[in-house]
C-alpha cells in the first residue's frame, strides 16, 4: 500500500532523523523526503533472517544512512557508542512513526525541536501498547490516532494533532489500520512535520481526565470470557484479531477465534458444538460458527486456528479431519520441488525443507505469505491461491497438497447459497437476493443490519435487504482486485470473455419476465415498459458491448527515426483495473447495465451500488452473473446508502474509476472525493433540464404523441425527460388542448396490470418533492392547467400534470421536476434565435428536441442546442450504438456505443529501437 500526500510548495525544511520501523515507516519517511525534508539519518531494527526492514530497505536504496542498533540502553542506561553515532547526523527533529524500541531522553531532547510520536488512540485514552486491539475490545464508537511531542511519561507528552474515525460494528485491527490509521496516520506525521518547521505546531497538555493505560495483549490473557453479552465477547474476538488471536475451549484444546461479526436475523441451522464457559452450546452453520452472549444474542465466527497452527474454515470444524492424501504425477512432483525451492528461499534460516516444515513456526511472517503466494502464482499461471491458503496448510506437505488440488480443479467453488425472498406476484413466483454479493457469494453485510425495501404500488414492505457498511465496500473492493491481478478474468482471451457476457445476456432473456416483474414492484415502472425497456435494452446493452470485447485495441504510429536506429511507436488499449458503478433509482437494471456492460468488456472488476430504494434487479442481476460463469470478484454488489457505501468508494485508494448517475450535487462532491482520494477516472451523467422546440410548421399529431412521451415516459422519472417545452405561439393553445385532453385518457394504476399507461412515482420523499415542485410553481405565477395533486389510491401516485405560462425567471422553468410535470412555455411566431437562446439559458446539457417539418430550420437548431442529445421529430430515442451523456452540469464522459468503452480503457504508448 502506497500513500502519496499532496504536495505543497512549503519553503521551510527540516533535517529529520527516522527512529522506526514497518511499512508505515516507509511511507512517512518517502513522503517527508516528497515534500522536500532531508532525512539525515534512518534508526531502524537489525535485519531478521538475512531480511532489512521496509523503513531500510527504502532508506538504503535512496542512499541514507542507516543504523541498525540491536538496543539503545543497557539495564536503563544509554549506551554512549549508539547516542554518539546518533547526534553525529545532526537533526533537527527526531521523527517516530512506529518504534518498538527504548529510545533514552538524551536522544529524544536532543534536536533543537525535540522528537514527535504517531500513537494510534485517542490520547490521553489507551496509553501504552496494543492501543487499537484496547479500542476495539471497549466498544469505542470512535477510533483514532494522535501525534504528540515525546517527553519522560508513557504516552504522556502534550499533543500536536490528533484525527479520528468512526468505528463500525464489525471492524478489527487490520480494517481500522487499513481503512483510516494507516493512510491518514501518514498523512498526519507529514503534515506534523511541517506544523514544526513553520513555527506553527501547538503544544495542548494532556488532560488526565479519562486517561486510560492498558497493558499489552498476550496469548496468555486473551482467553475470551463467553459467559456476557454477545457484543462484549464479538468486541474481544475483533479486539484480538489477529494477533494474539482470542482463543477459548473447545474439547479440551485451545481454539483461537477469528472473523467474528454480530450476527442479525434468523440464525441458520447447524451441528451444536459444546464450548468450554459458554451460556449455551454452539451452532457450526454453513456461514461459520455461531455463538451465543449470556443476553442471546449471536455472533458468528468465520475461521478457527488449532493449537498445531492450522486454520479451518469454522464452518468445516466437523468435517476438518485429515483428507485422503493426493498421489502426485511425474510434473506435478516437479512442480512440488519448484516450491520447495521457494520455500527454501523465504526459510533462508531453514537447513533442508522437510513434508513437516511449518511455515510459520519458522519464523515466517504476513510479508513472507505474500511472497509465498505471489512466486507460487508465477511459477503457475492460472492457479487460484490466496493468502488464506497458506494460513490453512501451513505445513509444506498440506501445502502441497492443497496446491495440486487446486491445480487440477478439484478444490471447486462450492455451490451458490441464496436465502431468497420469495413473492407470488404477476402469476409467477419470483426468487430476489437480498444479501450483499461478495466474491461470488451472497452474504449479510458485516454489522447485520437490513433495511426495507419498499412497493410503491401500496406502501407495502417487498422485503428486508442488507445493508452494507464500509467494511463490505472494502471487502468487495478486495475482492475486485484479487479479481484483476489475479483471477482468470484478468487473463482470459478477450473472446472467452466476449462468450461470457453473452451467456449472461441469454440468461437475462430467459429470466426477462421475472426481472421485468422484480423492477416493476421495486421501482413502480409499468411492466410492459419495464418488460421492453428497463430489461430489453438491458440485453441489447449485454449483447452489444460481449461483441466488442475481441475488437479493442491500438494502432501504430509512425514516428522520426533515432538514425541510424529505427523506431517503431504502437498504443495498447488496457483495462484500468478495479471500477466503482453508482446508478439511480429511475432504470435500476437498464443502468447497472449501461455501465457495467463496457466496463466488463473492456477488462475491468467492478463494485457496483444500487439505488437504496431500488437494490433488487441488481441482487437477482448478480445471480444471474455466477450462473453465467463470470469468476468470482468480478461483479460485487453492495446495497446500502450513498452516505456510507458511495462515499467509501469514491475515496477508496484501491478504485481506478467510478462511473456515476444521479444528481448534479451529488456528482461534483463524488467528483471531490475522487480527486482528493487518488485522483481517480470519473465519468458522470448529472441533471438535466432538457428543452423541447415545437414550431408551428410540426407534424403536430406526432408532436403532440412525442411531447407527452418526453415528459411522462417512465412517470416522468427519466433523466432526459423535456424538462422544458418551447411552444411557437401559433400553434400553443392547439397543443396544450390535445394534451390535457389525451391526459384524460391515460389510465393510472397498478404497474402490473397490462393496460396501465402511468404507475407510481418511485418513493413517497420524491412524491412529496414533486407535489411541493407544483406548489412553487403554483405560488410564481404559472397556470396549473391539469393534475398537480396525488391520486387518492393506495402507494405514491401522482396525477400527470401540465403547466403553462411559465417565465423564464420560475423556479420551474431553470430546475428539473423529475417526474410527471409538463412545463411550457410560448415563444413568437418566426423568433428561431429567440427561442434558442432562452432553451440554452440553462447550467444543464443533457438532452434536447425540435419538431418541425422544415429540415433547414431542424439542422440549424440542432447545431445550435447546447446538449449531448438532439433528438429531431422524436424523442427518447436511444440505442445501444449511439453514445450518451451530457454538457456543462449535465456531466460528462458517454455511456453506450464506442465513446462508452474509452471510459473504462486506459492507452499506453510504447516506442521500441531496433
Amino acid at each position: 500500500m502506497c500513500v502519496f500526500v499532496f504536495q505543497n510548495c512549503y519553503q521551510n525544511k527540516l533535517n529529520l532523523a527516522i527512529i522506526g520501523q514497518s511499512l508505515f515507516g516507509q511511507e512517512v519517511y518517502i513522503n517527508l523526503r516528497r515534500q522536500g525534508h532531508k532525512v539525515v539519518g534512518v534508526f531502524t531494527v537489525p535485519d531478521k533472517d538475512g531480511k532489512a526492514d521496509p523503513l531500510a530497505v527504502a532508506a538504503e536504496k535512496d542512499g541514507t544512512p542507516v543504523f541498525k542498533f540491536p538496543r539503545w540502553r543497557v539495564k536503563g542506561k544509554p549506551i554512549p557508542e549508539v547516542v554518539e553515532a546518533y547526534k553525529a547526523v545532526g537533526a533537527d527533529l527526531n521523527v517516530m512513526p512506529f518504534c518498538s524500541q527504548f529510545i533514552p531522553m538524551n536522544v529524544i531532547d536532543d534536536p533543537k525541536h525535540g522528537s514527535i510520536i504517531y500513537h494510534p488512540s485517542l490520547l490521553p485514552l489507551h496509553r501504552g501498547a496494543s492501543a487499537i486491539n484496547w479500542t476495539l475490545i471497549h466498544g469505542d464508537k470512535k477510533a483514532g490516532f494522535t501525534v504528540f511531542w515525546a517527553d519522560e511519561g508513557l504516552d504522556t507528552g502534550p499533543i500536536l494533532l490528533q484525527r479520528e474515525c468512526a468505528v463500525e460494528p464489525n471492524d478489527t485491527v487490520d480494517t481500522l489500520y487499513n481503512r483510516f490509521l494507516f493512510s491518514e496516520g501518514i498523512k498526519a506525521m507529514v503534515e506534523s512535520v511541517q506544523l514544526i518547521a513553520d513555527g506553527k505546531a501547538p503544544r495542548i497538555p494532556q488532560t488526565e481526565e479519562g486517561a486510560s493505560y492498558e497493558g499489552i495483549q498476550k496469548k496468555s490473557n486473551s482467553k475470551v470470557n463467553l459467559a456476557q453479552p454477545a457484543e462484549a465477547i464479538h468486541n474481544w474476538i475483533r479486539g484480538h484479531d489477529k494477533v494474539p488471536g482470542a482463543w477459548t475451549l473447545i474439547d479440551g484444546q485451545s481454539v483461537t477465534l477469528y472473523g467474528s461479526s454480530m450476527l442479525g436475523g434468523s440464525v441458520p441451522a447447524g451441528q451444536p458444538l459444546e464450548i468450554e464457559g459458554a451460556s449455551q452450546s454452539g451452532l457450526v452453520t454453513q456461514n461459520g460458527l455461531v455463538l451465543y452472549g449470556s443476553d442471546g444474542k449471536a455472533l458468528l465466527v468465520k475461521n478457527l486456528q488449532f493449537e498445531d497452527g492450522k486454520m479451518i474454515p469454522a464452518s468445516k470444524y466437523f468435517s476438518s479431519g485429515e483428507s485422503a492424501t493426493v498421489e502426485l504425477t511425474d510434473d506435478e512432483n516437479k512442480m512440488a520441488e519448484e516450491i520447495k525451492n521457494i520455500w527454501k528461499g523465504i526459510l533462508s534460516n531453514v537447513p533442508a525443507i522437510e513434508d513437516t516444515t511449518d511455515f510459520f513456526k519458522c519464523g515466517a511472517a504476513s510479508m513472507d505469505v505474500v511472497r509465498l503466494v505471489e512466486e507460487v502464482k508465477q511459477k503457475c499461471a492460472g492457479v487460484q491461491l490466496q493468502n488464506e491458503d497458506v494460513y490453512m496448510a501451513s505445513t509444506f506437505r498440506d501445502f502441497i497438497q492443497m496446491f495440486v488440488r487446486k491445480l487440477r480443479g478439484e478444490d471447486q467453488e462450492e455451490e451458490l447459497v441464496i436465502d431468497y425472498a420469495t413473492k407470488e406476484v404477476n402469476n409467477m413466483t419470483v426468487k430476489m437476493p437480498n444479501q450483499c454479493f461478495i466474491n461470488g457469494k451472497f452474504e449479510d453485510a458485516e454489522n447485520g443490519k437490513v433495511y426495507e425495501t419498499i412497493n410503491p404500488t401500496d406502501g407495502s414492505v417487498i422485503c428486508k435487504v442488507s445493508y452494507a457498511s464500509v467494511g463490505d465496500v472494502d471487502r468487495a473492493v478486495a475482492a475486485a482486485k484479487d479479481a484483476y491481478y489475479s483471477g482468470p478474468w484478468g487473463r482470459m482471451n478477450p473472446r472467452d470473455r466476449g462468450s461470457l457476457l453473452y451467456k449472461l445476456a441469454d440468461l437475462m432473456e430467459e429470466h426477462q419476465e421475472e426481472l421485468a416483474t422484480i423492477e416493476s414492484i421495486d421501482s413502480g415502472a409499468v411492466y410492459t415498459l419495464a418488460l421492453k425497456t428497463h430489461v430489453g435494452m438491458s440485453i441489447q446493452t449485454f449483447r452489444y458491448f460481449a461483441g466488442w470485447c475481441d475488437k479493442i485495441h491500438g494502432k501504430t504510429i509512425p514516428i522520426n527515426q533515432a538514425r541510424p536506429n529505427r523506431n517503431l511507436t504502437f498504443t495498447r488499449r488496457e483495462p484500468l483495473g478495479v471500477c466503482a458503478i453508482i446508478i439511480p433509482w429511475n432504470y435500476p437494471l437498464m443502468m447497472l447495465a449501461w455501465k457495467s456492460a463496457a466496463c466488463l468488456a473492456a477488462g475491468n472488476t467492478l463494485v457496483l451500488k444500487p439505488a437504496q430504494v431500488t437494490p433488487l434487479t441488481a441482487l437477482k442481476f448478480a445471480e444471474l452473473s455466477v450462473k453465467a460463469g463470470i469468476p468470482k470478484g468480478v461483479i460485487n454488489i453492495l446495497p446500502g446508502s450513498g452516505g456510507m457505501v458511495g462515499q467509501r468508494l469514491s475515496d477508496h485508494p484501491d478504485i481506478r474509476k467510478l462511473g456515476f448517475t444521479g444528481s448534479t450535487p451529488i456528482g461534483k462532491q463524488i467528483m471531490k472525493s475522487c480527486a482528493l482520494s487518488n485522483l481517480k477516472k470519473v465519468s458522470l451523467e448529472l441533471g438535466g433540464k432538457s428543452p423541447l422546440i415545437i414550431f408551428g410548421d410540426c407534424d403536430m399529431d406526432k408532436a403532440v404523441r412525442m411531447g407527452m412521451s418526453s415528459v411522462y415516459f417512465n412517470k416522468g422519472e427519466n433523466c432526459i425527460a423535456a424538462g422544458r417545452l418551447f411552444v411557437e405561439e401559433s400553434v400553443h393553445d392547439e397543443f396544450i388542448s390535445r394534451v390535457v385532453e389525451e391526459l384524460k385518457k391515460m389510465k393510472i394504476g397498478d404497474p402490473l396490470d397490462r393496460s396501465t399507461d402511468h404507475g407510481p412515482q418511485n418513493h413517497k420523499a420524491h412524491l412529496d418533492k414533486l407535489l411541493e415542485y407544483c406548489e412553487v410553481g403554483l405560488k410564481e405565477g404559472a397556470t396549473l392547467v391539469y393534475g398537480g395533486k396525488q391520486v387518492e389510491r393506495p402507494g405514491f401516485f401522482m396525477e400527470p400534470t401540465v403547466f403553462t405560462n411559465v417565465e423564464d425567471h420560475m423556479f420551474i422553468a431553470k430546475e428539473e421536476s423529475f417526474g410527471p410535470i409538463m412545463v411550457v412555455s410560448r415563444f413568437k411566431d418566426g423568433d428561431v434565435d429567440g427561442v434558442l437562446q432562452r432553451a440554452n439559458d440553462t447550467e444543464y446539457g443533457l438532452a434536447s428536441g425540435v419538431f418541425t417539418r422544415d429540415i433547414n430550420k431542424a439542422m440549424y437548431v440542432s447545431e445550435r442546442l447546447d446538449a449531448g442529445t438532439v433528438f429531431v421529430n422524436t424523442y427518447n430515442k436511444t440505442d445501444v450504438a449511439s453514445p450518451f451523456g451530457g454538457f456543462k452540469q449535465s456531466g460528462f464522459g458517454k455511456d453506450l456505443g464506442e465513446d462508452a468503452l474509452l471510459e473504462y480503457l486506459k492507452t499506453k504508448a510504447v516506442t521500441v529501437e531496433y
